[in-house]
């Protein structure tokens, strides 16, 4: 059994707002994770085609983060990022679990990778259950399946994890605590729903507990499968507006989503636990910009690329952060940061510091609280995919150091920079004007690389 070394901070900014507002009862912490979801498919970011008022809501009551990333381009990495508060290339982590692309064109062959998350690593929910804290993993786990991989051997009390059929919304399993308990929907129950009920059982029978809640919904990734009858709205509202690109399908599938959200929001509303709970609402990685599995889901526009590139596309991701009463109230937020940073956001909400090694991200709390004077100190923001994505994605890392972004490409040997602060498409390469600083970023990513023991492509024999 994996320890967990933990202890209370004695004095911080958070534990003193967090005492004013809840008299030392711990908060609950509810995480929406959607899937493969574009950063401005929402309402709140300005999406006038796509109907996601209780997403939106929360925005209004809390922090929307203009230009939060996912540490990785995939899936996998990006969730054990959230659940370890570690860089994907540092666990050696750096594609989706059955992602093993090749180009046989290509100069190079993908970087060697562990398609699981390690037994030993110490989770979130890990930490929070030494606590007193009630657990809950609730949809797509993608972290691995063999002995001590599985949800409920990395600290979740209550699972319901997908099973067989992830991409099926309604033609697939639902796992319960083990692989022994398992549901099988014969096309009956709309799979986003499903785990949303999962979710409020949860909460419902955790009234009087601090807990963790992890909604990891499959929603809205191909296949584009909406619920009966949900898509027939978008359909009348589809105009071909070619500067608004509308897909009436992928529209229902996040429509269905929000409307999730909106039952989580009112169970702890119900509950009584509304004021006491933190809720994140986020992206694992970009949004699919290309025809995969049928049409093209979405547009990341004016963003370069997408889902399985470092490029803007491919990273970055809706954020919003909600928490009565300590958190600010309509506020956006344009500072850069990565998922690495929810972890210790969270243990210092809580007052806890972790012991465990190689946290890759600050707090983002001095951005969060509503009346602070403590400064935020920007992390070093690196991407590092060494594969070949389904979506056109080629193997490169990048790194962002205040608005400069640099991205080494592996199969030509070439740097490319970009700022971003006037060139948010990443369309101009500025790395032959600007000599020093494309040397300056390069020096500290190679340290990265160096420093985190990052695998890297392998040279093609044949090249």
């Amino acid at each position: 059994m994996k320890k967990v070394n933990i202890f209370f901070g004695t004095i911080s900014l958070v534990s003193l707002a967090v005492q004013a507002q809840t008299s030392n009862v711990k908060p609950n912490i509810v995480f929406i994770l959607a899937d493969d979801m574009g950063w401005k498919d929402l309402g709140c970011y300005g999406n006038n085609y796509i109907e996601t008022p209780f997403i939106d809501s929360l925005a209004k009551s809390g922090v929307k983060f203009t230009q939060a990333y996912s540490s990785s381009p995939v899936s996998s990495p990006s969730r054990a990022a959230i659940l370890t508060g570690k860089h994907s290339a540092a666990l050696q982590l750096t594609n989706y679990l059955g992602g093993n692309n090749i180009d046989e064109k290509s100069t190079v062959l993908p970087a060697k990778w562990k398609p699981y998350l390690e037994p030993n690593e110490i989770t979130l929910a890990e930490i929070l259950k030494s606590e007193g804290y009630s657990t809950a993993m609730v949809g797509k786990w993608h972290l691995g399946h063999d002995k001590g991989m599985n949800p409920w051997e990395q600290g979740f009390d209550f699972t319901r994890m997908i099973g067989k059929n992830g991409l099926d919304y309604y033609n697939y399993s639902i796992l319960t605590d083990s692989f022994k308990l398992e549901f099988t929907d014969n096309g009956t129950n709309y799979l986003t729903d499903k785990l949303t009920g999962y979710g409020l059982e949860f909460i419902e029978n955790n009234s009087s507990n601090p807990f963790f809640l992890y909604m990891a919904y499959s929603a809205p990734h191909v296949f584009l499968v909406p619920k009966a009858g949900t898509e027939s709205k978008y359909m009348k509202k589809y105009s071909g507006n070619k500067s608004e690109y509308q897909n009436p399908y992928y529209a229902a599938m996040v429509n269905t989503l929000d409307e999730g959200v909106g039952k989580i929001v009112e169970k702890l509303r119900e509950t009584g636990q509304l004021e006491n709970t933190i809720i994140v609402f986020t992206s694992d990685n970009g949004g699919v910009s290309v025809e995969e599995l049928g049409p093209q889901p979405t547009s990341v526009l004016p963003l370069r690329a997408c889902k399985g590139s470092v490029y803007e596309g491919g990273i970055r991701v809706p954020a919003i952060v909600s928490y009565p009463g300590v958190v600010a109230e309509n506020k956006t937020c344009n500072e850069p940061f990565s998922n690495t940073a929810y972890f210790p956001t969270f243990l210092e909400l809580l007052g806890v510091e972790n012991q465990t090694k190689n946290l890759d991200a600050q707090s983002i709390m001095p951005l969060l609280l509503k009346n602070t004077n403590a400064s935020y100190v920007r992390d070093t923001l690196v991407w590092h995919y060494p594969h070949f994505s389904n979506q056109g994605g080629r193997p490169a890392t990048a790194i962002r150091v205040g608005n400069y972004k640099l991205v080494e490409n592996y199969e030509s040997d070439k740097l490319e920079l970009y700022d971003l602060k006037t060139d948010e498409s990443e369309s101009r390469n500025i790395a032959k004007k600007f000599r020093k600083k494309t040397a300056e970023l390069y020096s500290i990513l190679q340290l990265w690389k160096q420093n985190n023991n990052v695998q890297l492509p392998i040279k093609s024999i044949k090249n």
